[in-house]
């Protein structure tokens, strides 16, 4: 007999125990290892990164208000009553390319063992968490291995090994960590709207001598983003249909990611004919997955075209955060988080709304 389920399976972003991207050092004191995560840091500062530590402070009371010190230069110091939640942690790290972890207090799902003599019974204490050791680091050239570790792992050894000092080489082995997680692209074509000033679908308008939508879709599958439509209801499989009903695209947007939480997907709609192959080029020359998104703004304009715009994971709990306050613009959203912003001529993404501008446009494209 088949297993009631109670609850609807959805898709989930692919977690560690915290975050989305995260790796715990264990094997030595919390100094060394705070020190490492700092050195370290500096040498990959393009990217978000956060560290997750415990307090080391004894007899702590309870604050009877939450304090949120804003400095003008964008630090923000948070002093409040908060207990580990993995769920809350994961909302709180969302934004974050990669979390280094303090793996004396907390397990991550990926780990660096630091061989440190003075720390041997820790290490065995902690063993069976040694499940993913991405690599080893010890404290002089010296340290040997500890024998319950090659009984434990045989192959502990082949694992690659640095000293404390090479900070330059195992910040470059972390970079190719954080490289190997950032998120496959996805198109997704708005072909939903209402056209109310056209009068007719636009996704439906022949420019090119083919629906404006398969047009806008070839775009995207010519530089080998697999392409779905966004669509109200459907069942086909290059289809996404509505689960966020009356949103517009905001809701066409977040059904995308509901799909599929660990794609970036480049939206494009089907009003901006003049929208090529060198624009879809660029954004995604111009692509930074440690921002929210990347989008287009026309030189002359105050704010960036939500609907040619690459969102990444990143961006969906902060879609749901904006849905949540009531607002489902996603040009606010855009205006208001962090992303990449690239430059383009007006006139390449204007928007074609009226019959006029549809009549305008097609005699502008066949000449």
């Amino acid at each position: 007999m088949a297993k009631h389920k109670k609850h609807t399976n959805l898709e989930r972003r692919d977690n560690g125990n915290f975050a989305p991207n995260e790796i715990s050092i264990l094997g030595t004191n919390c100094g060394n290892i705070s020190d490492l995560v700092h050195q370290v840091s500096e040498k990959l500062s393009k990217y978000k990164l956060a560290y997750f530590d415990a307090s080391h402070a004894k007899n702590v009371e309870l604050n009877q208000i939450s304090e949120y010190t804003f400095h003008h230069q964008g630090n923000l110091q948070i002093t409040t009553s908060k207990m580990v939640n993995k769920f809350q942690q994961r909302l709180d790290f969302a934004q974050y390319d990669y979390v280094f972890i303090n793996g004396n207090h907390y397990q991550g799902a990926k780990q660096i063992l630091i061989l440190d003599e003075t720390k041997e019974a820790s290490v065995l204490k902690r063993l069976a968490q040694l499940d993913s050791i991405q690599f080893v680091v010890k404290l002089n050239s010296e340290t040997e291995y500890f024998d319950f570790l090659v009984e434990k792992y045989p192959n502990i050894k082949n694992i690659t090994c640095y000293t404390i000092d090479e900070v330059d080489a195992i910040a470059n082995h972390i970079n190719n960590l954080i490289q190997e997680k950032i998120a496959p692209i996805k198109g997704l074509v708005l072909v939903g709207g209402k056209s109310t000033r056209m009068g007719q679908d636009k996704s439906e308008l022949n420019y090119f001598g083919k629906p404006q939508k398969q047009v806008a879709k070839e775009l995207l599958e010519n530089n080998n983003l697999k392409t779905y439509f966004s669509v109200r209801t459907s069942e086909n499989d290059n289809e996404i249909s509505d689960k966020f009903i009356n949103l517009g695209p905001f809701g066409g947007i977040c059904s995308a990611f509901q799909k599929d939480p660990n794609a970036a997907w480049f939206v494009l709609a089907t009003d901006v004919p003049f929208v090529n192959d060198e624009v879809i080029q660029l954004l995604l020359k111009h692509r930074n997955p440690s921002k929210a998104a990347t989008a287009i703004k026309g030189k002359s304009k105050d704010f960036v075209e939500p609907l040619i715009t690459l969102y990444e994971p990143k961006a969906y709990p902060i879609l749901l955060q904006y849905l949540a306050q009531g607002y489902s613009c996603p040009r606010k959203m855009l205006i208001n988080s962090d992303v990449e912003i690239v430059e383009i001529d007006d006139d390449i993404i204007r928007n074609i709304n009226t019959p006029e501008e549809f009549e305008d446009a097609k005699k502008e494209i066949n000449s």
